[in-house]
């Protein structure tokens, strides 16, 4: 009885593991188009603020980073654009859909993208979101616009993968 009640408790210890370290239900929103338009440069991993109905939300899969950016306003980080669906279940608490979201940066990371915004002309736009154990987080890119050839450039290499990977 002593050994069943051990092997049941180590098991449950290794679900709880498993369940922070994000493997269950993983959930990944990917801004795609910011791959194709833009050069990354650096990424910068940040916490967002969000309601319940939204994290509910986005835990459905119910979200997009599509047309969404970022902007600095009095030395803190707004992500813009950003759409959250509705919660169904959501009664009257129910949130906007496209609302501005405050995101967690430290300060000094914060006054470093802003020179780099102002002096370079680069862009903060959101790459991904997704959950760090219970947390929702976003992953920013610093960004460099690409000119049109560029992005010809970037679908004639794409081309050559698939006919490579498709002659293999």
């Amino acid at each position: 009885m002593l050994n069943l009640r051990a092997k049941i408790k180590k098991i449950r210890k290794n679900l709880k593991n498993i369940k922070n370290s994000g493997c269950i239900g993983m959930i990944e929103i990917k801004n795609k188009k910011a791959y194709f338009d833009y050069f990354v440069l650096e990424e910068i991993e940040a916490g967002i603020v969000l309601t319940g109905t939204e994290i509910k939300s986005i835990r459905k899969g119910s979200a997009a980073l599509k047309d969404t950016y970022a902007r600095i306003k009095n030395n803190e980080v707004y992500v813009i654009n950003m759409y959250i669906a509705p919660y169904e279940e959501g009664n009257r608490f129910n949130h906007e859909e496209r609302r501005e979201r405050k995101l967690l940066l430290h300060k000094k990371k914060i006054k470093k993208l802003n020179v780099e915004i102002k002096e370079n002309g680069y862009s903060l736009v959101p790459l991904k979101l997704y959950f760090k154990g219970d947390k929702a987080k976003i992953t920013l890119g610093l960004c460099k616009g690409k000119k049109l050839y560029d992005k010809r450039e970037t679908i004639k290499k794409r081309d050559l993968e698939r006919e490579n990977k498709s002659t293999y």
